[in-house]
């Protein structure tokens, strides 16, 4: 196993931020965890919901591109949210953020509304789940 971190980003304190495992015929199986819509140096810089599914997109890209893999290979996304009707209501602006940063793949995904969140500025948690083919040879 392997832990993936981008370089500049600061240390999560009491997970990993992603983990990234072999399985057999070198495919790969990467595992990111729950990433919210701060940036790299774990501060918001927006309160508003769709800002904050951007951020979060980029940071699951980022966390991706470590162990060798893109949005295209997302299997499983699973977002919790804060509030149903605030997602809802930003439905547009996070289709946008989506279109720009994942692109036109769709994964299999699960929204699930929660009491609330770890960090108290984030409206919206995303873990995912990849999956990277062995290289073709």
């Amino acid at each position: 196993m392997n832990i993936l971190q981008p370089p500049n980003w600061l240390e999560p304190r009491g997970y990993a931020n992603g983990i990234m495992t072999e399985m057999n015929a070198g495919s790969r199986l990467l595992f990111v965890g729950g990433q919210v819509g701060w940036n790299a140096q774990q501060q918001f810089e927006t309160d508003d919901f769709a800002e904050q599914v951007g951020q979060t997109l980029k940071n699951i890209v980022a966390i991706l591109k470590e162990g060798g893999a893109g949005p295209e290979h997302i299997t499983r996304m699973t977002w919790y949210v804060c509030d149903k009707q605030e997602y809802i209501a930003a439905l547009r602006d996070i289709g946008r953020h989506y279109r720009e940063i994942i692109g036109r793949h769709f994964p299999a995904m699960t929204a699930v509304e929660v009491a609330d969140l770890i960090e108290d500025r984030a409206r919206v948690e995303i873990e995912v789940t990849a999956v990277v083919p062995a290289p073709a040879g």
